[in-house]
């Protein structure tokens, strides 16, 4: 058994475990995963076959996020998934400026398991759905071009803490996403990606200045794929995330709780509606 880097087959193949997982990723996600960051997937092989990988991604040293933890199911229970975790950590560790902090979402049972690897639980994390409907649109709302991505970039940056234009430019050209925003006055007020997942679509991530800028958003994002499962994953620390979902009748699916290693990153907690992965932050 060895710890190596992952080639993009490999992290192809830790998607395809996700998805058996019900995690639920897009059919691009690995593409992406890979553009943002090629050296940031590690994990285990045996006699040359995958056994166990993650993500340890570093957003230019400044900050670091891992997920995408998976041993596969034939190689449980062995103490793998504890070593490689604690692997994965001091080695993104490495990675990052001395007073980086990394984050990752943890599902319920691991979190006690992440707390002694020094993680604090910041919020939950909630996912809920509901079937997309036609619906009316506010004016304000427009598809984003490509002539859009230093104001998007920029909106990003508050809601997520650190830029992260190598995440965002291919996340934003995945066949099939609809990126829409909402502007008044020639001023940003958020945005919105609808991408394919294996089931249905997700919505993320949802970032907006408000709750009626949020619903609009939603509303488009429904709009676009009525009959279609769409879902959105909200941090529960923001009220007006709350109110949404329970606005738009959803059904709660599963959760998570976003947790950091050293301190929690300066973000616009009440401008996020919808977190954009559980696997890169």
């Amino acid at each position: 058994m060895q710890f190596e880097k992952l080639t993009f087959d490999n992290l192809k193949t830790l998607v395809g475990w996700a998805q058996q997982e019900g995690w639920n990723p897009g059919p691009y996600d690995a593409r992406v995963f890979w553009e943002t960051d090629p050296d940031g997937f590690w994990g285990y092989r045996e006699e040359g076959k995958l056994i166990a990988g993650g993500a340890l991604v570093s957003y230019d040293g400044l900050f670091g996020f891992m997920g995408l933890f998976i041993v596969h199911p034939d190689h449980r229970s062995k103490g793998i998934g504890r070593e490689l975790w604690y692997q994965r950590r001091d080695m993104l560790l490495a990675r990052l400026n001395e007073d980086a902090s990394i984050g990752m979402d943890g599902v319920l049972d691991m979190q006690p398991f992440y707390a002694k690897g020094g993680f604090e639980i910041a919020y939950r994390d909630e996912r809920h759905g509901r079937t997309g409907e036609a619906m009316s649109l506010d004016p304000a709302i427009s598809p984003v071009d490509a002539t859009d991505f230093e104001s998007i970039s920029h909106y990003d940056e508050k809601c997520f803490g650190f830029p992260r234009p190598q995440f965002l430019r291919p996340w934003l050209k995945v066949p099939g996403t609809r990126a829409l925003k909402f502007v008044l006055e020639d001023e940003m007020k958020g945005f919105a990606v609808l991408r394919k997942a294996h089931v249905g679509y997700k919505i993320c991530p949802l970032f907006a200045d408000n709750l009626m800028v949020a619903e609009e958003l939603y509303k488009a994002c429904l709009n676009s794929v009525p009959g279609e499962p769409v879902y959105l994953d909200i941090p529960m620390a923001n009220p007006d995330a709350v109110a949404l979902v329970n606005k738009f009748d959803t059904e709660y699916v599963f959760e998570c709780a976003r947790m950091y290693h050293g301190p929690a990153p300066r973000v616009a907690l009440e401008k996020v509606f919808g977190i954009t992965t559980f696997e890169l932050g």
